[in-house]
């Protein structure tokens, strides 16, 4: 109780030490504004001082602002008029350690053009929830409350929810890849499971290989890191062999990482063939794979490509992330790491240190979701609506664009090269014009790609692709005349 430190001298009134005692909690912020009070009664007895010093101390510091009292409710702090003592102020930009200056300059959500309702932005690729099923999606969530009951909103295991844990086994063994000797743990997304991986198993400088461009979420967890990342140029058909050879040849590699399928950001889906090249090299040389599995789900223009994490038959070679956040429920925040047992049980306590464990409320939804079948049906459904999209973009770049190339298989984006035209340049005049895209520097290794850029198609209607893709066409077309 706040009032029982009070200590009363025989110099004042007794209402006015009471009146002072209140001004210096509130100075302290121990009384916060619309905080209530307790009645006179009750504190005349806490105080133990006649009821009258209380009602006095009240009116008076009613009348200076300082209080105020509701008929009926009580009496309440005024919005604080009284000067607070010197205030204790901290440079913390003084005291951002690297990770932290790093996680901020590396943030293009703050950096980069944010979006407004009056753009044509082809920066997302994030599903469309108007896809999502909510009444199926209302059906999980019912079912998993009515079986787990308050189980679900306990704590629950770091590695995961078991149901939901034994789902995604059986799933990743209709994807090719031998399941045994090999566990699963559940991450908060794509993001913390590479995050939990390097810290785990990396240090400052060490070096990591991957494609050139690729994901930017993966560069920046990796600068953070502080890791020396070694890229490799990607060709039509996706990383270059030889260029790949060379830098594993070069020794002391820790770990490459690859996006095999829909690579973001060029959208090339990497042949089975290449697939097996790139998985001999990598194992010639002893390093071990991270495979991305970015987008699987929505491979339309060809019959099932198995990831490469299949091709390591009964090895402990591959470690596969996967995640469902690009065609489904990004906002539940659910990926996954399948790896070799012992791996799995060292990040199991790195990701214990970290944050417990995943909400197994979400997992549990999930877990009910995609056992009722309502899965299936809404992939079918989104590579339906995706392919229509990504065939119109395709036509409305041929006849708006001229670029020196286009990348991409389908899915949630197209990639493509511009000549001689900085896309910084050309983003800035399509802004004015209502039109944005993700440049492709952010994607590059060693800043190049500056004359590249993605077109996110999940977020955009059929009319603003091709009234977007005219636009940056017409501004592409005002800057070469004007070079």
């Amino acid at each position: 109780m706040i009032f029982s430190s009070i200590e009363f001298n025989d110099k004042e009134p007794i209402y006015l030490q009471i009146e002072n005692y209140i001004k210096i909690m509130i100075k302290n912020g121990m009384l916060v504004t619309d905080g209530k009070l307790p009645a006179t009664r009750e504190l005349s007895t806490i105080l133990e001082v006649s009821r009258n010093s209380v009602i006095t101390a009240y009116e008076n510091l009613e009348v200076e602002g300082i209080l105020y009292t509701v008929k009926g409710k009580g009496t309440f702090v005024a919005k604080n008029k009284i000067l607070k003592g010197e205030q204790w102020k901290v440079s913390w930009g003084e005291r951002t350690n690297n990770y932290g200056r790093l996680s901020e300059e590396l943030d293009i959500v703050k950096h980069e053009i944010p979006w407004s309702k009056n753009l044509i932005s082809f920066k997302s690729i994030s599903p469309d929830g108007e896809l999502f099923d909510m009444e199926e999606f209302k059906k999980a969530f019912l079912n998993s409350i009515s079986i787990e009951g308050h189980k679900i909103l306990n704590y629950g295991y770091a590695k995961g929810y078991k149901p939901l844990m034994d789902y995604l086994k059986a799933y990743m063994r209709k994807k090719g890849i031998e399941t045994e000797d090999k566990e699963i743990i559940i991450t908060n997304g794509f993001t913390e499971a590479l995050e939990i991986l390097l810290t785990a198993y990396t240090k400052p400088g060490d070096k990591i290989l991957c494609e050139n461009p690729t994901h930017n979420t993966a560069i920046k967890i990796m600068r953070v890191h502080d890791l020396d990342i070694i890229g490799v140029t990607m060709k039509e058909d996706g990383i270059d062999l030889s260029e790949l050879e060379t830098r594993l040849k070069s020794g002391k590699i820790k770990f490459g990482y690859l996006i095999p399928s829909y690579h973001n950001p060029t959208g090339i889906v990497m042949k089975a063939e290449k697939r097996l090249k790139v998985y001999k090299l990598f194992k010639k040389y002893d390093v071990p794979i991270i495979e991305d599995g970015f987008s699987e789900e929505l491979l339309y223009n060809s019959t099932h490509i198995s990831p490469m994490a299949a091709l390591d038959k009964g090895g402990t070679g591959v470690v596969y992330i996967g995640s469902f956040s690009k065609i489904l429920f990004p906002g539940i925040r659910i990926g996954w790491i399948l790896a070799d047992k012992e791996l799995i049980s060292t990040v199991e306590s790195v990701k214990r240190c970290k944050n417990i464990h995943s909400s197994f409320l979400d997992q549990g939804v999930l877990y009910e979701y995609l056992k009722s079948g309502a899965f299936e049906k809404h992939v079918k459904k989104t590579r339906r609506f995706y392919k229509e999209k990504y065939e119109l973009a395709l036509k409305c770049i041929n006849k708006y664009i001229t670029p020196s190339f286009i990348y991409g298989e389908g899915a949630l984006h197209v990639y493509i090269g511009l000549d001689g035209i900085s896309s910084r340049e050309l983003l800035d005049r399509c802004y004015k014009r209502g039109v944005i895209f993700t440049t492709g520097d952010i994607f590059s290794i060693d800043d190049s790609c500056k004359n590249t850029l993605r077109l996110g198609l999940s977020r955009v209607t059929l009319e603003e692709i091709e009234e977007g893709i005219k636009i940056i066409g017409q501004c592409i077309n005002e800057l070469q005349s004007e070079g």
